[in-house]
Formats: structure tokens, C-alpha cells, sequence
């Protein structure tokens, strides 16, 4: 991080400090993570870990007045001491791993720091700009949106030059009411960009600015085919990593803000997706776990369930769908989607985990538990597992059971 002088973060709480240095160079909320000259920001119950943030080599321990104010000042702090290029990606599906391809084109050709998994609130967006460095190039946002002016909040302290927007659907719907709500709430990243900024967006999607640079993907960037490994563009043919048919919109999206902000585009792309996305995991038996359990909606449902009948390739189909959260009024009709792809697509065991997934049909489970104990009841060598569901449910827990089940 570019160091800070800590008599500003003394402006922003109790500030306790080790007598041998005036400067920070790293922000933590988290004491495990400290390393030395780190500042440790005590958000929740942070404030019984300051001795611990020191034991491991911090600077200095803040207890803020206002933790998110706090956070924020930091990093428009930090981020006002660089000259780096920011890119901040929001969306409705596919933020983060269109984070992860388009930090992995990056990385090679600029000095980059990208978010960590979703690193994208109050809290993830000003740690992802304390990573800020004097030589850094390229910053990478993801940004995300539970309700209006949440956007617009984080893009004052980011202040992107390029927003993405990945895609719209009915998402989050509890806070903003409908699809248009939503489309607002997304504008909010494009209404912040500077007059001579860029912002990817999908075709069709209203930019009611005449100051930017504007890509359409679908119109200016096109998806010519994907046959794994191979993503056919308009601007040029990729080699990649991933197989599933979805996530090459989000490569599409990644390599048309790659070659909007001047990257070269690459021949081979190897992506690490980020935790519990799109994981593919060996299974005994000659089988496969795609564990995509981080959260899920009725269009990330379906394509899921796509996925594994792509992947399965004639063996036997496992799925592991959990409920979907925050989608207020749309809910009911979200969750019969859900159950119409099931039966349209097709898998030969399925386990609907929560009260409101029980529309999908099969075997219901309360939670990750007992989910876990149906499926491995069940499980045969060769099985191709789907787990799937809203983040609160922790279904990762279930990826987690089956690929440790012991190989014969």
C-alpha cells in the first residue's frame, strides 16, 4: 500500500500506535492477516483482536468511530495518492469472475491489483484499494449493489474511469422493487465515470451520456462461438482454462474492457476463478463436482444446470439445488423457473435443499447437513455433482463433504 501518514488515520478513531514509525502501509480487518506496518481496523467485535494485531507486527490498531466512514477515508486516501487506471465491474451475474479473466489478462501486461474473491462492499471495496501501490497501473473493483445509492457511495471513494456492467436480470429485487429498478441502481457506476471515461455495457442497455467512450457487447464486442477450449470473438480467438458455456459471456465482457483500456489480447488465458465459483473437482470413480455455490438466481440456475449436462456427457446427473434468496415479490415465480429448467434439462437425482426450493421436486433437505447425508446415500463412482444455491445456506459445506469422500 501506498503509506499513510498516521496522524490522518488518528482522525478517525482511537488510534493506538507503536512508537517506531509515523506511517501505515497496509489496511486489515482481519488480525490473521496482518503483516507488519499493517494497520488493523477494528470493525465488529475487532476491537478484542488489537492485541493480537500487534503480536503478529502491526503498526497501529484504529477502533473508528464509524467503521465504514472509516474504511472509506482510507482508501480515497490511498487511492488519491495514485495515478492508477481503476476499472469497476458491476452487474447482476458474473462480476466477480469476469473480475478474475479480466485480472488474469492483465496481470502479465500492467502492474495490477484486482479484488479477492468478492471483495465488493462498504467493507471489501476500501481493503481491494489499501492494496494500491506507488507502481500499481491497473485496479480491478468489483462493486456491488443491495439497494440504491450503494453503487454511487462506493464510486466516490473508487472514482473509476472505467465501469462494466455485466449484465442485468432480477436480481436483488427486495431492495429495488423490478428489473428497471435494477437497471437504475447499475447506471449509477456509468452516471460516476469521468467525461472522457469508458463504460462497457450490454447491448441495449440506456448510457444517457454523449462524454464516454461506450462498448456494447453483443453489438461492438460479439461472441463468435466457444468450443472448449477455444473463445471465438470479434476480437480475436482465446484459448482458456474453463469449459463451462456460460462464463464465456463473462470472458466476452473481460476481453471487450481488456481491449477498450489498451491490453493486448492474449492467445492462451489460464483464470482462477475465485472460491466456490465454477470449482471443477475430481470425484471418485471417474466422476466430477462443479461446485458453484457462492449464490445463485433463476438465469445462474439454469446455466448451471446446462453445465453439467454438457459436462456429464451421458453419466449420471446429480444436482444439488439449494433456494434463492432477495428477490422479494419475484420469489415465487423465480423459484417455478427453477423447477421448469429441472425438468427440462433433466438430472437423475435431485436433492432441493430449503423450504422455498421444495417447488423443484425430488429429495428436500432442511440444510447443507442433511443435504450432505441424502447425496452420499445415493452418490455411484462416475456421478456428475451440481451444488448450487443462495449464499445463506452454506452449501458449500456439501462440495466440501463429497470431494473428501476417500478414493477406493
Amino acid at each position: 500500500m501506498i503509506p499513510l501518514p498516521l496522524d490522518h488515520v488518528a482522525q478517525l478513531g482511537e488510534l493506538d500506535r507503536v512508537p517506531w514509525t509515523d506511517v501505515v502501509t497496509g489496511v486489515q480487518v482481519d488480525s490473521r492477516r496482518i503483516e507488519e506496518g499493517d494497520l488493523f481496523v477494528a470493525v465488529g467485535d475487532g476491537a478484542a483482536y488489537r492485541k493480537h494485531a500487534f503480536a503478529r507486527g502491526a503498526a497501529a490498531t484504529l477502533v473508528p468511530a464509524n467503521e465504514h466512514a472509516a474504511l472509506a477515508a482510507l482508501a480515497a486516501a490511498v487511492r488519491g495518492r495514485s495515478s492508477a487506471q481503476v476499472v469497476a465491474i458491476t452487474g447482476s451475474m458474473g462480476k466477480t469472475t469476469t473480475k478474475d479473466v479480466l485480472a488474469a489478462i492483465a496481470s502479465p501486461q500492467r502492474r495490477t491489483v484486482a479484488a479477492e474473491r468478492s471483495f465488493n462492499n462498504e467493507i471489501g471495496v476500501p481493503l481491494t484499494l489499501c492494496r494500491i501501490e506507488e507502481d500499481t497501473e491497473l485496479v480491478v473493483l468489483e462493486l456491488a449493489m443491495r439497494g440504491f445509492g450503494q453503487i454511487a457511495e462506493l464510486c466516490e471513494v473508487a472514482r473509476p474511469h472505467v465501469g462494466v456492467v455485466t449484465m442485468i436480470a432480477p436480481v436483488h429485487l427486495e431492495k429495488v422493487g423490478d428489473v428497471a429498478g435494477v437497471v437504475r441502481a447499475k447506471s449509477e457506476l456509468i452516471a460516476a465515470l469521468p467525461a472522457g471515461g469508458i463504460a462497457v455495457v450490454p447491448e441495449g442497455f440506456a448510457v444517457d451520456r454523449d462524454d464516454l467512450q461506450v462498448v456494447r457487447v453483443g453489438e461492438d464486442v460479439r461472441l463468435e462461438s466457444f468450443e472448449p477450449p477455444l473463445l471465438a470473438t470479434s476480437v480475436g480467438t482465446v484459448e482458456v482454462s474453463f469449459t463451462a458455456r456460460h462464463l464465456a459471456q463473462n470472458g466476452l465482457v473481460a476481453l471487450a474492457t481488456a481491449r477498450a483500456i489498451g491490453l493486448d489480447i492474449p492467445q492462451r488465458l489460464d483464470v482462477a476463478f475465485a472460491q466456490w465459483r465454477n470449482q471443477e473437482l475430481a470425484l471418485p470413480g471417474g466422476g466430477v463436482l462443479i461446485n458453484d455455490a457462492w449464490n445463485a438466481n433463476p438465469i445462474s440456475m439454469r446455466a448451471a444446470l446446462e453445465h453439467l449436462a454438457h459436462l456429464a456427457a451421458g453419466r449420471r446427473r446429480v444436482a444439488v439445488l439449494g433456494e434463492m434468496a432477495e428477490l422479494g415479490a419475484y420469489s415465487e415465480e423465480a423459484h417455478e423457473e427453477v423447477a421448469r429448467a429441472v425438468r427440462e434439462i433433466g438430472v437423475d437425482l435431485l436433492v432441493s435443499v430449503g423450504p422455498r426450493a421444495r417447488v423443484y421436486g425430488g429429495r428436500t433437505a432442511g440444510g447443507a447437513d442433511e443435504a450432505i447425508e441424502v447425496v452420499r446415500a445415493d452418490l455411484q463412482p462416475g456421478d456428475c455433482v451440481l451444488v448450487k444455491g443462495a449464499r445463506a445456506l452454506g452449501l458449500e459445506r456439501v462440495a466440501v463433504a463429497l470431494a473428501s469422500v476417500p478414493r477406493e
